[in-house]
């Protein structure tokens, strides 16, 4: 497992932020790291919320690798096609992030052309990667997790980013409030808070 490090930070003195390159997105990383590739030098990326597609696209332009597009999906179709016609006589490849897998687009010219992009779509973590978001989550607030918590918490926490985040929210809270460390019972309780299933 690796992460790719953010050329920027969160804040003054924070940490830069980091990816989590696993088994839902590597293919995804790869992709972007040759848009020279991409038909027309464009792609669309989507995925679940909470499973970093935002970062990822920080990173591409950050890397000075093309232009990146957020929330595609809310911008007007026709600025969008000039955007993309702009990148297109500048040679400037074109990334466009969208929430969600059913962008519907109303404007002919601008479907036809995203319809001929590269489309990138993070899937779902396998173990691996569920343990080492787990990790970077509790790193990235301060919370202590050693390998015994992943062993414990990996095949009992949702299969989704947006759970294992909520996951690690939970038991940062419960063991801040409680002022102890985060134990096995905080673990289990903090999967009953998220709805999951400490049991098994």
């Amino acid at each position: 497992m690796k992460q790719i490090a953010l050329p920027l930070r969160a804040g003054p003195g924070a940490d830069a932020q980091r990816i989590v390159i696993g088994s839902a997105n590597a293919a995804i990383a790869e992709a972007l790291g040759t848009p020279e590739n991409w038909p027309f030098r464009t792609a669309v990326l989507t995925g679940p919320p909470r499973s970093g597609k935002s970062l990822l696209a920080r990173w591409f332009a950050g890397q000075g690798l093309g232009e990146a597009l957020d929330d595609v999906e809310r911008m007007d179709e026709t600025d969008l096609f000039h955007r993309w016609n702009r990148a297109q006589e500048q040679g400037t490849p074109l990334l466009l992030v969208a929430n969600g897998a059913n962008w519907t687009i109303g404007l002919p010219d601008l479907r036809s052309r995203i319809g001929a992009a590269l489309h990138l779509a993070v899937g779902a973590p396998d173990d691996e990667m569920v343990a080492a978001l787990i990790a970077a989550h509790a790193e990235q607030c301060g919370l202590v997790l050693g390998e015994d918590a992943l062993i414990y918490l990996t095949p009992r926490v949702e299969r989704s980013f947006a759970g294992i985040e909520r996951l690690v929210a939970t038991i940062d809270r419960i063991s801040l409030e409680r002022k102890q460390p985060a134990t096995q019972a905080v673990w289990r309780d903090a999967l009953a808070a998220v709805g999951a299933a400490p049991s098994l």
